[in-house]
């Protein structure tokens, strides 16, 4: 079907529009004029397309694969790596077994000390459970009370391929473990709990799945309930709901080929993150569109000439703020970490599907349904009178420096509070409630013995020529516990060629806090390279260690990512403007909006809610999303700016009139994609919280400070320099300063 050439018309003042690419005129040409009336013309044969490429997609797509297994996120050059590889070689099949992949803890519920009756029925149930010969269980050994017999334990070994898969096989290991404990406790007077990796990665993995279902239905319920206040209708408010689960199920089955076919994993928490981007971003661009396809309506254009003219003059925007979206996720192709280099993909490949059914299905959609997309509601026939965000974008023409003063100073004040950040490491229990079976057993552990009982820290001594001596053993164990951070030692384990020593070190903090890291980073690696007899070596390794080598690695990628993720954003918001003077500030207010983000964060769960820390990943999801989403909003206030400038307008009258024409559609947008990522709070496990908290915040500061205030009131001052030393201020063919200003009457 041909679309009609359609009238040249003015644009519809006050309505809540997004910016316009100044290359694109009212003749229909270029790229997404061609794809605009492609999709209004032939809506059915997109949609058909998507439903086949979805069903071929999802038929064949294998699942996504996860860990929590932190080593498998390090490259082998780091001493933890290393370690892994020394115990392999040196003591073989032996390496494979992990004495403490699972711990029971047996204590009393009134919390009083072990009677020697209590401890002789705990050793006995471990003996019961270890004959029982559990599927994947290799043994179950008791141990003797703790010094202040509060609690007693025994290890639980299994095969580390078992556990590190993470895989069913593991988990439903760990559920018969749990489930034949019951019986044979009941009436001794005696509680127990099982901890350690394995089981954690059990709750990890029943929390997640919780955790999925719980965002899943709150992202729904709020983006349905935003959408029918700002649109009042059911259709349109199901509309991004039912094509974004069709988009979601595309982009998942092809991350999990990517994965898949370069052997990535990704983080257990992956999946909701995933959720909320499809949702948030996709309902963002949705709203773009759809300001824009209500706007042309009320410029007399057909429903399929609106669809059309919609996609061109957005087309270029969405693509270019989805554009940094993706350049920031693939910049962290650079990162040392195999989860971050997974993740970049990840969520660059669902931004993309996302930017192409924008662009594509929901238009074709919307020119099927034409105005009964808003159904029941006749409001979409009426200029809105839009009188707040008029108010707002009034006084800031008038003020620029003010507005731009104080939001400066807000997220100013905000980002000092990021001096304070403290790194915490341990994804496995931060991802886990804290009424889960494993993290009530830990605390119940650490009562009577070390925290660092649960994940042992191994130090590997190794002889370069011959064997250690029994002086050099012994010597280098009296050494090993008095070094800074160690609260117990067990005796050296010695290969059969007598070349290699292990010595299991119980650290006197949680193992995944940011106390044993630094004991391990700053005291122990040191104090074990400096203690190691001549004519040999020491390496430590353990899951501790592998925190202080993300650490060092974390560090390393900021050094490198960040920067050149910043340089990409820039060059794009160069090609975008045409300019070299308001990326700068632009990116300047990005920055100060990553600052303040981090700030709030610490605040809010360091300072007030007194956790040790936050998740060590947290900048980076705050860099994913506040970096590259709060561009976004940048983007679509500076572009509607540079359109008001082109109509003719001083920079101040062009500041106010885009606050008035853009204002509400980002703050819907910024308050929907807030919602969103707010919504992981409801998870209940620490790691999604400071998520959710942490980009929802960037987020408001993103759309509510930086693009409504702080980025215009700039412009406003900087004046038609913002735009050197290309033309966007030249005035554009079309309706001129005295049509537009009579529209705007």
């Amino acid at each position: 079907m041909t679309i009609p050439a359609r009238a040249t018309a003015g644009q519809g003042a006050g309505e809540p529009g997004t910016g316009d690419g100044a290359g694109h005129g009212a003749s229909g040409r270029g790229f997404f004029a061609a794809l605009g009336r492609f999709v209004a013309g032939n809506p059915w044969k997109v949609i058909a397309a998507w439903i086949i490429v979805a069903v071929a997609v999802v038929a064949t797509a294998p699942a996504l694969p996860t860990t929590t297994n932190e080593a498998s996120f390090l490259p082998s050059n780091y001493e933890s790596i290393k370690a892994q590889a020394l115990q392999q070689h040196a003591f073989g099949q032996a390496a494979h077994v992990d004495s403490t992949a699972a711990i029971i803890v047996f204590s009393r519920p009134d919390g009083g000390r072990l009677t020697p009756a209590n401890s002789k029925k705990a050793a006995s149930v471990a003996t019961a459970l270890n004959a029982k010969k559990i599927p994947n269980i290799l043994f179950v050994k008791p141990a003797p009370p703790s010094p202040n017999r509060l609690v007693q334990v025994a290890a639980v070994g299994m095969d580390n391929s078992v556990v590190n898969a993470n895989t069913k096989t593991a988990a439903n290991a760990i559920k018969t473990l749990r489930a034949d404990i019951k019986p044979l406790v009941a009436g001794s007077g005696l509680s127990e709990g099982v901890t350690g990796s394995a089981a954690q990665q059990l709750d990890s993995q029943q929390s997640g799945n919780k955790a999925q279902q719980v965002v899943l239905l709150a992202t729904l319920a709020l983006i349905l309930v935003l959408l029918l206040i700002i649109f009042r209708g059911p259709i349109i408010a199901l509309m991004p709901l039912i094509t974004i689960a069709l988009v979601s199920q595309v982009a998942s089955g092809l991350i999990a080929d990517f994965n898949s076919a370069l052997n990535l994993n990704a983080t257990s928490q992956v999946s909701e993150i995933l959720i909320v981007v499809l949702f948030g971003v996709g309902t963002d661009y949705i709203l773009f569109l759809m300001f824009r396809y209500r706007e042309r309506l009320r410029a007399g254009d057909t429903p399929r000439q609106a669809v059309a003219a919609a996609v061109e003059r957005v087309g270029e925007v969405i693509a270019s703020a989805a554009g940094v979206v993706i350049a920031a996720f693939l910049a962290l192709l650079l990162s040392t970490i195999s989860v971050l280099r997974s993740l970049g993909p990840t969520l660059a490949i669902a931004v993309a599907v996302t930017l192409v059914a924008a662009l594509t299905l929901i238009p074709a959609v919307v020119a099927l349904l034409g105005t009964r997309v808003f159904w029941p509601s006749k409001s979409w026939q009426r200029e809105p009178r839009g009188a707040r965000f008029t108010a707002i974008g009034h006084a800031l023409g008038r003020r620029p420096a003010v507005f731009a003063g104080v939001a400066g100073l807000v997220l100013v004040a905000l980002a000092i509070g990021s001096l304070r950040f403290n790194p915490t490491f341990d994804l496995g229990s931060s991802g886990i409630p804290s009424s889960a079976e494993s993290q009530v057993a830990l605390r119940t552990l650490e009562k009577g013995l070390p925290a660092g009982a649960t994940e042992p820290t191994q130090v590997y001594l190794h002889a370069t020529s011959g064997r250690l001596s029994t002086a050099e053993l012994a010597g280098y164990y009296k050494k090993l516990k008095t070094m800074d951070g160690v609260g117990a030692v067990a005796p050296p384990k010695v290969s059969t060629d007598g070349a290699t020593a292990e010595y299991n070190v119980t650290l006197a903090d949680n193992p995944g806090s940011t106390a044993a890291v630094d004991a391990v980073k700053n005291g122990l690696r040191p104090q074990a390279h400096a203690a190691a007899p001549p004519g040999s070596y020491a390496l430590v390794g353990g899951t501790t260690a592998v925190f202080a080598d993300i650490q060092r690695a974390v560090n390393h990628d900021y050094a490198v990512v960040f920067p050149v993720a910043a340089v990409i954003i820039l060059l794009i918001l160069m090609l975008l403007l045409r300019s070299l003077v308001a990326p700068w500030y632009l990116m300047l207010s990005v920055g100060l909006g990553f600052g303040a983000t981090l700030g709030a964060s610490v605040l809010v769960f360091q300072a007030l809610a007194g956790q040790a820390g936050l998740i060590f990943l947290l900048p980076v999801y705050m860099y994913l999303f506040v970096v590259a989403l709060g561009t976004d909003y940048n983007i679509l206030m500076i572009a509607r700016l540079r359109e008001e400038t082109r109509a003719g307008r001083s920079p101040r009258e062009a500041a106010a009139q885009a606050v008035r024409h853009a204002g509400p559609a980002i703050a819907s947008a910024g308050l929907i994609l807030a919602g969103t990522f707010a919504s992981l709070a409801l998870a209940g496990v620490s790691v999604l919280q400071q998520m959710g908290f942490a980009v929802s915040c960037g987020i408001f500061l993103a759309a509510f400070v930086m693009a409504m205030f702080f980025s215009p009131g700039l412009t406003a001052l900087v004046g038609r320099r913002a735009w050197w030393p290309g033309h966007a201020d030249a005035p554009a063919a079309g309706p001129g300063p005295a049509e537009s200003a009579a529209a705007d009457a």
